[in-house]
């Protein structure tokens, strides 16, 4: 093995090192217990999958998702996903992981904020349509257009007139989408009321997750068993065939990002795209050009 050889693997050795950093903080993060939990913890027993086989199987997963994207834009296809769940259900968490490795350019996260005064006055679907995919493209909704019969219902944001014409009207909405050729994926990550509490209490003692915790959450919270019945219903009448719910068990969060990503693979049928070979040109070089001296003041201090 000559030296530019053995170079480039050790190079590409330390590149997949910090592919495994960029997770291995996110994983840091997920763990940080605030000193006031850590009790509480204690008590709570908590049992996660390996590490290692949990950072390996993520790793193999991210490669097939990375297959799937080419595959959706070699086929010309149109994906729409929905992450729904209670508040801490862990969607964001799956989003995240399912987007960390693959072409932002074709594939987007939608998170819409509340409804403007003039969205109010349209029809409950019509600013989410603008965000559906073209051929080719990728989109995951974190929460959907099932906020009317989640958080607006139980917070009493929307009549019960609004929340019938909803139930009335998903269906059809779905089958047009699945009709026009969109593949639309229904996710709703369950977790229990002692999980979901725990969750919370991260937040309000964590510094770092505070941002997570709003005025709304909180309400969540008071409202559990609202929301467990308003699920139960959106269920039971928009479950329909061309577009089906799919229920992740969400307490363990490393569990569910693999068993969510797992399914996902599952539900298209896509086949690696062959591509050609790539090779890097030689760079070109100009014996008369001269480079440009840059004031020191431009660079950023290196204090680390």
């Amino acid at each position: 093995m000559d030296d530019k050889t053995q170079s480039e693997r050790e190079w590409l050795k330390l590149e997949l090192e910090d592919d495994l950093d960029e997770e291995f903080e996110q994983e840091v993060d997920d763990s940080r217990f605030p000193a006031e939990l850590k009790s509480l913890l204690a008590a709570h027993k908590r049992t996660s999958m390996d590490r290692q086989l949990y950072f390996a199987e993520l790793l193999r997963l991210q490669s097939e998702l990375i297959k799937l994207q080419d595959w959706v834009a070699h086929a010309g296809l149109k994906l729409v996903v929905l992450f729904e769940g209670r508040d801490s259900a862990g969607k964001g968490g799956v989003i995240k992981r399912i987007t960390q490795r693959i072409n932002p350019r074709t594939c987007r996260v939608v998170a819409l904020p509340a409804p403007s005064d003039r969205e109010k006055k349209q029809w409950y679907f019509h600013r989410y349509v603008p965000h559906l995919p073209a051929e080719g493209e990728i989109v995951l909704f974190d929460r959907s257009w099932y906020n009317r019969a989640g958080v607006e219902r139980v917070m009493e944001f929307a009549s019960e007139h609004q929340v019938e014409d909803f139930f009335r009207d998903v269906p059809e909405f779905e089958r047009m989408l699945v009709r026009s050729g969109i593949i639309l994926v229904k996710y709703w990550f369950s977790i229990t009321d002692q999980e979901q509490q725990l969750r919370f209490l991260m937040r309000i003692h964590d510094p770092l997750k505070q941002w997570k915790l709003s005025p709304m959450d909180l309400q969540s919270r008071v409202r559990w068993e609202r929301y467990t019945k308003a699920k139960e219903e959106m269920f039971s009448r928009t479950n329909i065939p061309e577009a089906p719910w799919n229920i992740v068990e969400g307490n363990d969060k490393k569990r569910a990002r693999l068993n969510c990503i797992a399914h996902l693979l599952e539900k298209i049928d896509y086949r690696e795209v062959p591509h050609q070979t790539i090779q890097l040109p030689d760079r070109e070089f100009n014996p008369d050009y001269e480079r440009r001296v840059i004031p020191t003041e431009l660079y950023v201090p290196e204090r680390y």
